[in-house]
């Protein structure tokens, strides 16, 4: 496992420059990387890069960015893993990422550390990028979802996969890309100086809407069914609810004002979210912290009606329940 520090470069070179003086590796029409941010799940880390490793079509890079070495142990027996150090929260991880990747890479695929894709996947989105050069950002097929259930394991990720076999692609346009399959084109980057928005902290709900909406002023945004996985919805390491709630409500007004989500359709997404965890909160939803949920779309009310609401309040909240809590799943977060 090579380690990736303080020579990762602050700017990028020009992409007409980068591209003229690469060596496109022989059998693939692009320089294709996968990037992993991680926090605190080392175990389920380590199985997910194996998996990737052992894929026949893998790329050559895996860039893995943690917030500790402890969140990586036991990636340093893997091939092809680089270990980036970098903030605590998933758009400055990712943000590291795309500073690594940068200057030889063409095609940057993020998966959530939980996401396990089939064996076409990588080729299947190569294919989409080399065909049609004006996507710019692109996410697959989500098989099955173990965050709307009780979690699934590798063994069921693979049955799944084995189960569905080829299916046959379809590229659709769709508003955003979800995060944990996402794979963006680096020239739009490159030449546009893009980046994930670090005023969306720890889990950075609604990152990949903003990202997405970002980089689709140059480009397509497309689905392409046929390029499939699983996301197992590992339960460990994730957000408290009453810091979800709040971001539900902040984090979409926090767009509205940048301009890379619409306001009907933010006020369509929080009213969703307020709906449900109030429904939750009436039926004692145990499954989920809605009791949290819904303190924090209160308090995030409050907060924008005093003018004050922002996304980085959430690191100002505390977890008033000991609960393990989920995350918002890529079909909860269907907009």
């Amino acid at each position: 496992m090579t380690e990736v520090f303080s020579q990762i470069p602050s700017q990028a070179a020009p992409f007409e420059t980068i591209v003229a003086g690469a060596a496109v590796r022989a059998g693939r029409a692009f320089r294709t990387a996968i990037g992993i941010a991680s926090a605190g799940r080392p175990a389920t880390l380590l199985e997910t890069v194996g998996y990737l490793t052992g894929l026949q079509n893998r790329p050559e890079r895996i860039f893995v960015c943690v917030p500790d070495v402890e969140d990586a142990a036991g990636l340093a027996d893997l091939p092809g893993a680089e270990l980036i150090i970098g903030p605590r929260g998933l758009t400055c991880q990712r943000n590291r990422i795309l500073r690594a990747a940068v200057l030889n890479t063409d095609i940057l695929i993020f998966l959530d550390d939980d996401f396990i894709p089939a064996p076409n996947f990588i080729p299947r989105m190569e294919a989409i990028f080399a065909r049609e050069p004006d996507v710019t950002i692109a996410t697959g097929e989500v098989l099955a979802d173990g965050i709307l259930g009780g979690g699934l394991t590798m063994s069921d990720a693979l049955e799944v996969i084995a189960a569905v076999g080829e299916r046959t692609e379809l590229v659709t346009e769709v508003y955003n890309a979800y995060g944990c399959n996402m794979v963006v084109r680096l020239q739009a980057v490159k030449e546009h100086g893009l980046a994930f928005d670090e005023q969306l902290p720890l889990h950075g709900w609604l990152e990949d809407v903003d990202f997405s909406r970002s980089i689709a002023r140059y480009g397509r945004s497309v689905r392409v069914a046929g390029a499939c996985g699983v996301h197992l919805g590992i339960k460990s390491g994730r957000q408290p609810g009453r810091r979800l709630g709040y971001s539900q409500v902040a984090n979409p007004a926090h767009l509205i004002r940048k301009g890379t989500m619409s306001k009907p359709r933010a006020i369509a997404q929080i009213g969703r979210n307020i709906s449900a965890n109030a429904v939750g909160v009436l039926l004692s939803d145990r499954s989920i912290d809605r009791w949290g949920r819904f303190g924090g779309n209160m308090l995030a009310l409050a907060d924008l009606l005093k003018g004050r609401a922002s996304p980085s309040r959430i690191l100002e909240i505390g977890n008033p329940s000991n609960r393990e809590m989920c995350s918002p799943s890529s079909a909860t977060k269907r907009r």
